[in-house]
């Protein structure tokens, strides 16, 4: 998984009734845009983030229609 600065992630909460969890992007620390990266959770906690499978990536809107 491949994300820059800004890119917003999703956790899919893994069991019915779980909550999503939403955090932004501040730092890449992995090689050529991959894991670990330093993320804001919209609840203001930072951590460092290692993306799982309930994990999905929302690209900032001017990369949108970047090609990966």
């Amino acid at each position: 998984m491949y994300a820059s600065v800004g890119d917003r992630f999703v956790v899919h909460g893994r069991t019915v009734g779980d909550p999503e969890r939403h955090g932004v992007i501040i730092e890449v620390r992995g090689t050529g845009g991959g894991p670990p990266f330093m993320v804001r959770w919209d609840d203001g906690h930072e951590g460092l983030f290692f993306p799982g499978a309930d994990s999905t990536i929302e690209l900032r809107p001017e990369r949108e229609h970047v090609t990966v």
